[in-house]
């Protein structure tokens, strides 16, 4: 006999599974055309330090986060910005040494406020490193700390009960998906 609470099924219709994931491709669809509307010279000014940076764009983020930054720093790299990623978690137990004063961080957090985040700053600042910030809010820790932040505002996230990173996550992948794409053309990225 498992001592796990049964969980209760919850099982839908073909017709209600597909207006559920309708309803969750429209909000997300909703918030990203929100997002494109308010972009504004802070995002030029991103472009700017990417475009500027001599060393390696770093890309950091903790969690679900963290994997959106996976997947930005490989489109930074396959569109020709040096890029890689760092673990804010392992980055204050020495990988820290990664970092170098031509390279530019760009620090994705929904609340600006992830421990394992905010415990880098004072490191980077030091460094005299710039910080790209992708957050929620422009008075969070992170978005504080850094040159150029990028606000997401808030955002509803799609999950029936609004708390699995949906919305957050789509919102921080676009807008980096923009930041490379942008970068990229600027630096005349051909096929060959």
């Amino acid at each position: 006999m498992s001592s796990q609470p049964a969980l209760r099924s919850a099982r839908l219709s073909p017709f209600e599974q597909l207006r559920c994931a309708r309803e969750i491709l429209q909000r997300e669809s909703q918030s990203l055309a929100e997002l494109a509307r308010r972009l504004d010279a802070r995002f030029c000014q991103a472009v700017e330090l990417l475009y500027g940076c001599r060393g390696s764009v770093i890309v950091s983020g903790m969690g679900k986060a963290g994997l959106v930054g996976r997947k930005i720093m490989a489109t930074l790299a396959s569109t020709g910005t040096r890029s890689h990623c760092l673990h804010p978690a392992e980055a204050v137990h020495g990988d820290l040494g990664r970092v170098h004063p031509e390279d530019v961080l760009l620090i994705l957090s929904q609340s600006g406020e992830t421990e394992e985040v905010v415990r880098m700053l004072p490191s980077l600042s030091e460094f005299g490193v710039p910080i790209l910030a992708i957050t929620a809010r422009a008075d969070s820790t992170l978005a504080r700390a850094a040159a150029v932040t990028l606000e997401l505002g808030s955002l509803e996230e799609a999950c029936w009960l609004g708390l699995a990173p949906s919305t957050s996550t789509t919102a921080m992948l676009a807008l980096g998906d923009a930041l490379a794409l942008v970068t990229s053309r600027m630096r005349n990225f051909d096929r060959e």
